[in-house]
């Protein structure tokens, strides 16, 4: 099955980024390539600039209060496990107590290394690192892989707590819909949604052996998938036929 997913929110948007710039850091790291690490620091970089919002943290906090909560309310249900509810409430507590320590905006400390601020400045520069550029950073990447890794992890756990709390929150969230399954007549799904509930994130699942790419867009009322495929140019053109997901 191929996995798509759609935010409905800005604060979902974002965190759907870094999630995936999370992911991208944690396998260039483990390879051992000088222009894996390098993109593992271009990664490091984009991560800083994404959780650079100004209310990412304090809104990753509130979200983590809202659930602890929410799950709290569930205390004494026969129907619900006391050991799996105590489970999550602690790992959302460790993340709320790793992320409110620290201090500044996740990955803030690195702003203070003048070495990696000398990288950065450059590195969005067509060919802006290289070796007559920055000669200190040509060196390191001659390193050994294991000193180079050992390096990139020191830099990442600065942005450990953060990769950390939105993967508790994304996977609750993930876990609280229900899938179902259904058909897009002529490639076109439209579905209402009922007022007064808050929709955050649509997941959309396709069955391997199609070429199908959805169309998704979403708002508070209703939401609206096209099921297109690409032409020889790559270019997306309604499919046209019935499908189901």
């Amino acid at each position: 099955m191929v996995l798509y997913e759609y935010p409905f929110n800005e604060s979902i948007r974002t965190m759907l980024r870094l999630e995936h710039l999370f992911d991208r850091l944690g396998q260039l790291m483990q390879r051992e390539a000088p222009v894996d690490h390098h993109f593992a620091l271009v990664t490091i970089f984009e991560i800083m600039d994404v959780a650079a919002r100004a209310d990412l943290k304090s809104d990753v906090l509130k979200d983590i209060e809202k659930h602890k909560h929410q799950l709290d309310a569930y205390r004494g249900n026969p129907s619900i496990s006391e050991a799996a509810l105590d489970a999550v409430i602690s790992q959302l507590d460790r993340c709320f107590v790793a992320l409110n320590t620290q201090s500044g905006k996740s990955g803030h400390v690195l702003t203070e290394n003048d070495w990696l601020m000398s990288i950065r400045s450059r590195i969005s520069i067509p060919g802006g690192t290289c070796e007559f550029d920055l000669p200190g950073y040509y060196a390191w990447q001659k390193h050994e892989p294991a000193r180079r890794r050992t390096d990139l992890m020191q830099w990442a756990s600065t942005l450990m707590p953060m990769a950390e709390a939105l993967s508790v929150l994304l996977g609750l969230l993930r876990d609280a819909g229900v899938p179902h399954k259904v058909v897009a007549p002529l490639g076109q799904f439209q579905q209402s949604l009922p007022q007064g509930r808050v929709y955050q994130l649509l997941r959309l699942r396709l069955p391997d052996g199609h070429d199908f790419v959805p169309e998704i867009s979403g708002h508070r009322l209703m939401v609206s998938i096209r099921l297109m495929r690409q032409d020889a140019e790559g270019r997306l053109r309604p499919a046209g036929e019935d499908a189901s997901f």
